[in-house]
């Protein structure tokens, strides 16, 4: 017995999905798909979000999560499960710089707390905003993954662990 279905979309004509993004991101998000068998090329999705929200400056507009539904020949709303159920997607303009503070149990017990109640009294700054000069956003996130050395934050790509108030002042400061 399969558990397979049947597509719940008609396939996009290839025309249309030419029209889509540059070729540099359809080659991209073309190389994951290419990992999947063909049923299943709607398991890219993922990294084709991640691919187009990198190419748009760092967001995910409600047109573009669109057209990575038509690209991958899925519900839209299949893709908007996916974009606001991960806090690694944005869904409005951010900072270039993303600065992504860990508020799991590991990083609470090891002073997250303490890391985003510094950055709201230093920054005026709650999570999900940009600072004044447009320098970083604030954000709070769900498990960064690094629990043995928390607390952890992510900024831009990088993993920091163990920081302290003073050290991610330091990471901050650092930001172009």
């Amino acid at each position: 017995m399969s558990f397979r279905s049947a597509p719940l979309t008609v396939p996009v004509p290839s025309e249309v999905k030419a029209g889509l993004f540059d070729a540099t991101i359809r080659a991209a998000i073309d190389a994951h798909v290419a990992r999947y068998p063909a049923e299943w090329k709607q398991s890219a999705v993922m990294p084709a979000l991640t691919l187009v929200q990198d190419w748009n400056g760092g967001w995910l507009s409600r047109e573009l999560m669109d057209d990575v539904a038509r690209y991958l020949d899925m519900p839209a709303i299949a893709v908007y499960e996916v974009a606001t159920f991960y806090n690694m997607y944005d869904l409005e303009p951010t900072a270039k710089n993303k600065v992504c503070v860990c508020n799991s149990i590991s990083c609470m017990l090891n002073g997250s707390e303490e890391l985003i109640a510094h950055v709201e009294h230093k920054y005026g700054l709650k999570p999900g905003q940009t600072s004044a000069d447009g320098r970083f956003t604030f954000k709070e996130v769900e498990c960064l993954g690094a629990c043995r050395h928390a607390p952890a934050v992510l900024v831009g790509r990088t993993y920091h662990e163990g920081l302290t108030p003073e050290a991610l002042d330091k990471l901050i400061k650092g930001l172009g």
